[in-house]
């Protein structure tokens, strides 16, 4: 599912609002995560899962292309953690 069909499937679910408004929801939604994880923030959505974010430290790589050793930064990730509910739902299939 793409960011369009959610906003469409969202649409018909409330006839009321008319798509564009739609759309600034999912987009706000959308945006209020991503500002609340690049603040370092936790979120958590009961029975879907939750989002935080994963440090991971600086280390040596390697370039495939001609083998040399490159040092790589240390950066920080955003993690999904599934809910148990969403578990139990995609498993029963």
């Amino acid at each position: 599912m793409t960011k369009s069909d959610l906003i469409n499937e969202v649409a018909e679910q409330l006839p009321e609002l008319p798509r564009k408004q739609v759309e600034l929801l999912v987009n706000t939604v959308f945006g209020s995560m991503s500002d609340a994880l690049a603040g370092g923030d936790r979120i958590e959505v009961r029975g879907f899962g939750s989002f935080h974010v994963r440090q991971r430290a600086a280390r040596v790589g390697r370039n495939p292309k001609t083998g040399e050793e490159v040092q790589v930064a240390a950066t920080r990730v955003p993690f999904f953690r599934v809910g148990k509910e969403l578990r139990e739902r995609v498993n029963r299939g």
